[in-house]
């Protein structure tokens, strides 16, 4: 008995290194990356499991197979569990969210805000576009283009349903491209729904805009002034639209708003409402407090896109208007 007891435990010794050397050595089918802030990987598909490790997200993993939609993959440390799919990135769509990431680095910020509820960044503006990941109610994200996208139709209870692009008054709703600001080292950037979005726009311009039925798209501040304390007030540019998400131009109304010192709150210094404007503004700016400043965009209110550009002097914005002559005047709008 004694002898045989000797011997399975020698077996055990051998198998079980044996074992995990063969999956360790395994070769995957492919690679996946962890989509998620954390993901726990689990012994067994099984209901009664326990969690193995848990990884965060971008960390590579080998593939090993597949149970429905459970994928057993190894971690760099070598340890095996299984996740779901719907949580992992093939090696693929990895390259295409880097590949996001840089072109969302390479953009100026529009504006700013904080997700309304539990969202999804998707790698293009889509509904049906693959996910990256799942944001957080209140995370903070900055804004860097806009698209408006056809409402996918509702099928009726047979199955059928005209297209969008088929229908004469197709509805489209506003995507965003964002970057999360989120606890973890990652930076995760994606497209996602604009009504999920609440812009943090600085007070009191959202009362200023709202009695002008302007909904704000984006902001910039032009300049800073001293006010009577000696305490220094940013000078801003907001462009809006009226109305719903979906529209053609990103913004069709613009607003200068400007400290005056004498009444100690802000005012409209400018007002344009016939503008087809396209993101991104482009800004120009001295150094020193009250400076001038000029800004530019694309426009395209009389069919043709051309360049608008605006200089302000003080509490004085004019837009330039160039002539073929190499001439130019100014015009100023109240």
């Amino acid at each position: 008995m004694r002898k045989i007891l000797i011997g399975f435990v020698l077996v055990v010794l051998v198998a079980v290194p044996a074992y995990f050397r063969f999956h360790r050595s395994k070769p995957p089918l492919e690679i996946a990356y962890v989509g998620d802030r954390q993901l726990t990987l689990w012994s067994t598909t099984a209901q009664v499991r326990e969690p193995v490790a848990t990884v965060g997200f971008g960390e590579r993993l080998a593939v090993l197979g597949h149970s429905q939609d459970q994928v057993q993959v190894r971690t760099a440390a070598g340890i095996i569990g299984w996740a779901s799919q719907r949580d992992l990135l093939s090696g693929e769509l990895w390259q295409r969210a880097n590949d996001l990431t840089a072109t969302a680095a390479a953009l100026p910020v529009e504006a700013r805000g904080h997700t309304r509820v539990l969202s999804n960044l998707h790698l293009e503006p889509n509904r049906e576009a693959p996910r990256l990941r799942q944001l957080k109610k209140d995370v903070p994200v900055d804004l860097f283009e806009r698209r408006a996208v056809e409402v996918p139709a509702v099928s009726r209870p047979d199955g059928e349903g005209a297209p969008a692009s088929e229908t004469d008054n197709a509805k489209k709703e506003d995507w965003w491209l964002v970057r999360a600001q989120v606890p973890d080292q990652s930076v995760p950037v994606g497209w996602m729904l604009g009504r999920f979005i609440d812009l943090d726009v600085p007070a009191p311009i959202p009362d200023y805009a709202s009695s002008a039925g302007m909904r704000i798209v984006a902001w910039f501040e032009l300049n800073r002034v001293m006010d009577a304390t000696g305490q220094t007030k940013p000078q801003y540019l907001v462009v809006g639209v009226r109305g719903d998400q979906g529209q053609p131009c990103d913004f069709t109304l613009l607003r200068v708003y400007t400290w005056g010192r004498k009444r100690e709150r802000y005012e409209t210094a400018y007002v344009e409402s016939d503008v087809c404007g396209k993101l991104p503004v482009k800004l120009s700016r001295t150094a020193a407090p009250g400076g001038d400043a000029a800004f530019s965009f694309e426009d395209s209110s009389n069919g043709a896109p051309e360049e608008r550009t605006y200089h302000m002097h003080q509490t004085i914005v004019r837009r330039i208007r160039e002539y073929s002559a190499g001439s130019s005047v100014s015009k100023k709008r109240r």
